[in-house]
């Protein structure tokens, strides 16, 4: 109602929700990160490395593992737990992590950016673009505000939700000391997340380096950025008093934006961000030599960044063409993430990775899906209002100089030709889904990842290493962990299914899948519980 969500003098709710229970309220009494003990991490490893090695190699994987176990293994597991007890303030693995992602030289784009798409809006007539990126947009910033006045509700994985995920038991917990608060939810079965990646979602940008790149966020900037066609347009959102700009308003620049008939640059600079991290980064340093300082500021403390594509979406894999890279023109790859939207109100969020994980950009997506469908801010009868967008709005000009200019034609051959290489096909399963899994008792995914290793060994012959990730949000400063889903259980499963279907009676088969999944999940409570 009115009281809970705040309104502004302009009238449009400028919070979600008002949870009664402070946003990071948990995040002091989180558990730590556990440092698994050196036995068990081995034993794990053999497990999988099993259904890949014959026996004389796998023979000789083993003595190694002991020897490592008993030698040098020994002495870097003490040294990693007493590095791992003088900070206790975060995890032993997010100095590393963050590492991982800003050393690494490749393109962000395939390499590391992932993508989410929405569901349309159930409302066809709200799928209009521009409706759709008013209310989207609108609903973005509302997740802001609500999230920095610390009245977005805590994340939380409840076990139990007739018991936890309730008024009363949100009334007691809230006066429950920090320090103690997720001890309470515990003793419900309710399991509290990390939510300190959430301050990176805006106004946040990875800033290519020699080396290493940095993440800068600045929380002060209250304007948006708009690609459009290639072009770069910055507009403010927020007011000098915080205040949200009138949702009319914020509709009458976007509407300015795509009704902007300036031609396409012939050297579009969101290649840039699509290139090698060194090669970007000398090239950035040429371009703030080149008198480009302010424009890139205004690029990389944008709240987010907003691509409006000037064409409908065909099918799911032109979806995830577009959503995973697009036309390198109309993106900024390095943003915490880009909220694209078509022509036809098809809607995706590709975010960078190095800052953050999927929960938190899940969390996103879910709060302005709904927000932005069961309240949205504009209809598609709103006229936008009577501002005179010519001013608010600001197209950024980019000084390029000879050097500039060629290293974005040569960025957009790479991309090119990188895009070019991916294929990327779809077939709908209709047969039956995850109800129909949990009715006979297994897991969808262990069932997923039992179809990837069968169609691996159908096209190639043979069982390789297999990656699957899993969060552990539930603990401090937690990123994800490692399921290793290449077992001696799917490889003999698969085994059955691909080269002896005859052989085996539709019960031998049932209890052959069941196995596979016992173990994913045992694989997965493992990893969800950082060991």
């Amino acid at each position: 109602g009115r009281g809970r969500r705040g309104y502004s003098s302009a009238g449009a709710a400028e919070f979600l929700h008002r949870s009664i229970v402070p946003t990071m309220h948990y995040q002091r009494s989180l558990p730590r990160l556990p440092v698994p003990k050196l036995e068990d991490t081995i034993t794990r490893y053999l497990n999988a490395q099993k259904p890949l090695l014959n026996d004389d190699q796998f023979r000789k994987t083993e003595e190694l593992a002991r020897a490592f176990e008993k030698g040098i293994g020994r002495e870097l597991h003490e040294q990693l737990v007493a590095q791992d007890n003088q900070n206790k303030h975060t995890s032993y693995i997010t100095g590393p992590w963050f590492d991982m992602y800003l050393k690494a030289r490749e393109p962000v784009v395939l390499n590391f950016n992932a993508f989410m798409s929405f569901n349309p809006d159930p409302k066809p007539e709200y799928n209009d673009q521009l409706t759709r990126a008013t209310n989207m947009t609108v609903s973005a910033v509302r997740f802001m505000k609500t999230f920095r006045a610390g009245y977005l509700e805590p994340e939380v994985f409840h076990l139990n939700p007739e018991k936890s995920d309730t008024e009363l038991f949100k009334n007691i917990i809230r006066f429950v000391p920090s320090s103690v608060s997720w001890f309470g939810a515990y003793m419900v079965n309710a399991y509290p997340l990390d939510m300190s990646q959430y301050f990176r979602l805006f106004n946040s940008t990875r800033v290519p380096k020699l080396e290493k790149d940095e993440l800068y966020t600045d929380e002060k900037a209250k304007h948006l950025l708009v690609l459009r066609n290639g072009n770069f347009y910055v507009f403010d959102v927020i007011d000098r008093d915080g205040n949200m700009l009138k949702p009319s308003e914020i509709q009458a620049h976007l509407k300015y934006i795509l009704s902007d008939n300036s031609p396409a640059p012939a050297f579009p600079l969101g290649y840039l961000s699509s290139e090698n991290r060194d090669t970007w980064a000398s090239l950035r340093k040429n371009l703030l030599d080149n008198g480009n300082e302010e424009a890139l500021q205004k690029v990389d403390s944008a709240l987010f960044c907003l691509s409006l594509d000037d064409f409908p979406v065909k099918d799911f894999v032109h979806l995830s063409h577009t959503m995973l890279h697009g036309d390198g023109a109309n993106r900024w790859y390095d943003k915490s993430f880009n909220l694209i939207i078509t022509k036809d109100g098809t809607a995706g969020i590709n975010f960078e990775h190095s800052w953050g994980d999927g929960v938190a950009v899940l969390r996103f997506q879910n709060e302005v899906f709904k927000d932005s469908t069961t309240s949205p801010a504009i209809s598609p009868q709103c006229q936008p209002a009577s501002v005179d967008s010519s001013k608010a709005v600001q197209k950024l000009d980019f000084k390029l100089n000879d050097a500039l200019k060629a290293g974005i034609t040569k960025a957009k051959q790479k991309f090119d030709a990188i895009v070019e290489s991916l294929s990327l096909n779809m077939i709908q399963f209709q047969e039956g889904g995850k109800d129909l899994l949990k009715q006979k008792k297994v897991s969808p995914d262990a069932v997923a990842q039992l179809a990837f290793q069968m169609g691996f060994l159908r096209q190639y012959d043979q069982t390789v290493a297999t990656y699957e990730s899993c969060s552990t949000a539930a603990f401090k400063h937690g990123r994800t962990e490692t399921i290793r889903p290449a077992s001696i259980h799917t490889k003999r499963c698969s085994e059955a299914f691909v080269k002896e279907l005859s052989k085996h009676s539709t019960e031998e088969l049932q209890k052959l899948i069941v196995e596979c999944s016992k173990y994913h999940g045992r694989l997965t409570k493992e990893a969800a519980m950082g060991e």
